[in-house]
């Protein structure tokens, strides 16, 4: 199983991540693509080494010409809708905006994100998001997380470390003050690591494949400023199950157009997987069973989801034994367009590599070929690249 451990105890932030990423080796290009479809003002990402209380680190700068702009989260969110449906850079900025809508007594479409509105910081989201989509995790889990200690002067003024955003998005989730006197951990970043993690706690055994660090802008006294990410696997992925929940319900009096948003609300939720069946009730009603596939530490998150989304009043769960082959993701280009493959693998060998289809019909519509001649060009790319 492919798993990423993110250890933030000396804090974290939207750039620290991004270089800690990077350094791990994300191609840059694999994330100014994702930054480039969104951000409507030139974005450049650029990645200095540089020494944190010792340590080798990677600093990765966000230059953009509008980093001041105040942006509601209505504003962000149509920015986003450029992108794949597989990154979760929505569900970050969904749950920033629920947290400053409850600090602020208002209604999530209408918080201004301030500093976390700006160009720079969208692209740090929109990043770290299309890097960890790059690595593939089956499995994302963040150490407790340091959060600083003194004041930081924000839109408002002076607030307390942590800022009332950063810690109600860290409610629940294990986090500590750390070494630092300062805010230590962004609400960009505390974002990011609650929605991505399935999990959180120490290092898992695990065989390390890479390793990557990124650092902050301060370079303080005593302790490194720097986040590390390890990615590596856990266990054998074609021999190894674990245990899994499928949470469903019947549904029969929901509008059946609503379907489509429901299934991409429960993936964002945390959801491995969301289908649905067609089946007949009593009194001959036609309806829909809805399933929802979610590892153990999401099921909370996703059923609240689903009672949210449908018109269900109660769930039933079941427990299910997953094997899932390691997988990773490469690059081939078609017509000079990016193709993302997703190549899956069975003790070592490439059993399945299947094209990424929002990039194939992204592809098609850009070539102006036919969505079945693209895919058949990129399927034909991978074996002529994997020789």
């Amino acid at each position: 199983m492919t798993t990423l451990w993110v250890d933030a105890t000396a804090g974290a932030s939207g750039d620290m991540l991004l270089g800690a990423l990077v350094d791990a080796g994300v191609p840059l290009e694999v994330v100014a693509a994702a930054v480039d479809a969104v951000c409507p003002e030139p974005v450049t990402l650029s990645v200095e080494r540089v020494t944190r209380a010792g340590l080798t680190a990677a600093r990765c700068h966000v230059e953009v010409a509008d980093s001041s702009r105040r942006r509601t989260w209505r504003d962000v969110r149509a920015l986003l809708a450029a992108l794949p449906d597989g990154l979760r850079a929505g569900a970050v900025f969904a749950r920033l905006a629920e947290a400053e809508a409850a600090v602020h007594s208002t209604h999530p479409d209408d918080v201004h994100f301030h500093e976390v509105g700006a160009l720079d910081a969208i692209a740090d989201v929109v990043g770290v998001c299309a890097a960890v989509a790059h690595l593939a995790p089956e499995r994302i889990v963040v150490s407790p997380i340091a959060v600083g200690s003194g004041t930081v002067r924000g839109a408002h003024g002076l607030l307390p470390v942590p800022p009332p955003a950063v810690a109600r998005l860290l409610t629940g989730v294990p986090s500590l003050a750390g070494p630092a006197a300062f805010e230590a951990c962004t609400p960009t970043a505390a974002a990011l690591l609650t929605t991505l993690a399935t999990e959180h706690g120490p290092q898992p055994a695990m065989t390390v494949r890479a390793v990557g660090v990124g650092a902050g802008v301060r370079d303080p006294e005593g302790h490194a400023n720097v986040v590390r990410v390890l990615a590596g696997d856990t266990g054998t992925a074609a021999g190894a199950a674990r245990t899994e929940i499928v949470i469903e319900a019947n549904v029969d009096d929901l509008d059946p157009r609503a379907w489509p948003a429901v299934l991409e609300a429960l993936l964002a939720a945390g959801a491995n997987d969301a289908w649905l069946s067609q089946i007949l009730m009593k009194k001959g009603r036609p309806a829909y069973t809805l399933h929802v596939l979610v590892a153990p530490r999401r099921a909370a998150a996703v059923r609240h989801e689903v009672f949210r989304q449908t018109s269900t009043i109660g769930v039933r769960e079941h427990e299910v034994a997953k094997t899932a082959l390691d997988r990773a993701f490469t690059t081939v280009a078609v017509g000079g367009q990016e193709i993302a493959v997703k190549v899956a693998r069975l003790d070592g060998e490439v059993v399945n590599a299947q094209p990424e289809w929002e990039d194939v019909s992204r592809a098609a519509a850009a070539l102006g070929r036919p969505v079945a001649d693209v895919l058949a060009a990129a399927q034909a790319a991978y074996r002529n690249q994997d020789r």
